[in-house]
């Protein structure tokens, strides 16, 4: 089963840029690009997390386990995020053991986000 790494391209994290210039969630986007994807995991440019006050934000999920939302990342923090995306991939509910995480997953998480159930289940 796939997992996404959704990465804010927009994001300024609070930061003014000039005309033509990426913006720091494009580098991000970029750094996470250049070091390359875990097996199972794709990385996906998306326009807004909505967490715009949080600088640059990431959200990892995959159907049928609990999604998260991170922030306060930069491109300096790319292995670990992608680490931290392996050891998800990893899961079969996505619950990664707290000391399994790395600890910028540890100390930036935005939300935590239960699967989404499918209505006959949760009537059971």
């Amino acid at each position: 089963m796939t997992v996404n790494l959704h990465v804010c391209v927009t994001c300024r994290a609070g930061q003014p840029v000039a005309e033509g210039q990426p913006t720091p969630g494009a580098r991000l986007h970029d750094a996470l690009t250049q070091l390359g994807a875990p097996h199972g995991v794709t990385i996906v440019p998306v326009e807004c997390l909505s967490a715009c006050n949080e600088g640059c934000s990431v959200a990892v999920s995959s159907p049928g386990r609990w999604s998260y939302v991170y922030g306060r990342m930069s491109a300096d923090d790319a292995a670990s995020i992608l680490a931290g995306t392996a050891a998800y991939a990893s899961t079969h509910d996505g619950l990664v053991p707290w000391r399994e995480r790395p600890e910028i997953f540890r100390k930036r998480s935005l939300a935590r986000i239960p699967p989404i159930i499918d209505s006959k289940e949760a009537a059971e």
